[in-house]
């Protein structure tokens, strides 16, 4: 008769791969801790000594979750998984800074249809690296293995994280002033965001991901997979700088776009109209519109079209908001200016993600 491990191994879970899995993980999981983690890697929970946190005021817990969306049907597409953790990490991470918060810890959580030991290692090794470098210890995380469910090769990839900030050191649409400037701070691509179009597009033209594409000389598939680019270090330096509170608010530029995620963060009554003179999109972003045979401003409400992350600041404070960025190697430069002034917003964006703020629109035409 067979044993219950063999059964459950017959019925496409091998426990065993699980096992070398982490093990194989388990060296770059730990790099991401500090005195702060207890217990190491492998426990039912992740522990993490808050007890700095009696040093606050007023402590405020900031959390986020977030996936990386159809993304992983590249990285599965051309067998390279090392780099999608940083996406992960971008897509949760980034999020938790946008509230002024400093990221404490993370988790992670992997489905896949067969849990091939090293294909997960390359995964979690990204996360890790994405985490080390905006200061966040990963803290535990979950391999599920879904047979039946999900293809030998499928997987998908979700994570949670925790952070924290004071509470008058909190940013918001609430600070947020009439004159104040709106800086963007360049991405690195696409991002996470915007993939079904893509992979629309790219099916649509009949276009594979091994295909070398010669305006962006590389494969389809390795220029898709450009990671995203990390912000939460750079802004919390920026925050912790003399101009720090001189920051009143800070937009993630993710799913909806460019004006959508802007408006999320003014407040209701406030405006801001962006030339799109002042940048140039990256050539992925043309290379793609021109293959669907669509505008560059078709996708401002998909694409972050070059823009990953916005700043709004006192106007004092810009120049050197831009420098403390550029310092950290991020593209960064003045966008827009609020307004407060009453006026017809016909055409505007306004609020977005059940979010009443405030009103954005795009003008003019980009830059060549």
């Amino acid at each position: 008769m067979n044993d219950a491990s063999s059964t459950y191994r017959e019925a496409g879970v091998d426990t065993a791969a699980g096992d070398l899995a982490v093990e194989l993980m388990k060296s770059a999981v730990s790099a991401t801790h500090g005195p702060e983690v207890l217990g190491g890697v492998g426990g039912f929970a992740g522990l993490f000594d808050v007890s700095f946190l009696k040093t606050f005021e007023r402590p405020l817990l900031a959390t986020s979750t977030d996936g990386v969306g159809t993304k992983v049907a590249i990285a599965q597409a051309i067998d390279k998984h090392d780099t999608i953790g940083q996406d992960l990490v971008g897509m949760v991470v980034d999020d938790i800074v946008v509230v002024g918060a400093k990221p404490l810890f993370m988790t992670d959580y992997i489905a896949c249809g067969k849990v091939v030991p090293s294909r997960i290692a390359d995964i979690v090794a990204g996360i890790a690296r994405g985490c080390a470098d905006t200061g966040t210890a990963l803290v535990g995380g979950e391999t599920a293995e879904h047979p039946g469910l999900l293809g030998p090769d499928d997987y998908d990839v979700a994570g949670a994280a925790v952070g924290a900030v004071e509470a008058d050191a909190l940013l918001g649409a609430d600070r947020v002033r009439h004159g104040d400037v709106v800086l963007a701070l360049a991405s690195s691509g696409l991002h996470s965001n915007g993939y079904s179009l893509v992979r629309h597009i790219l099916a649509q033209a009949g276009l594979s991901y091994t295909d070398h594409a010669p305006e962006l000389g590389t494969t389809w598939g390795e220029a898709l997979l450009e990671p995203t680019r990390l912000y939460t270090a750079p802004l919390l330096r920026l925050l912790g700088s003399p101009v720090g509170g001189s920051v009143h608010s800070l937009s993630h530029v993710t799913g909806g776009g460019i004006a959508a995620n802007l408006a999320r963060v003014l407040p209701r009554g406030a405006w801001v109209e962006l030339d799109r003179g002042l940048w140039s999109p990256a050539p992925v972003f043309r290379t793609l519109s021109s293959v669907a045979g669509t505008s560059l401003e078709s996708a401002e409400g998909t694409w972050n079209l070059g823009i990953g992350f916005f700043a709004v600041v006192a106007a004092e404070a810009a120049d050197a908001a831009i420098a403390a960025l550029e310092a950290d190697e991020i593209a960064t430069w003045v966008a827009g200016t609020v307004s407060t002034e009453a006026r017809d917003l016909a055409g505007f964006e306004q609020g977005a993600k059940g979010v009443d703020g405030g009103a954005v629109r795009l003008l003019g035409s980009y830059a060549g």
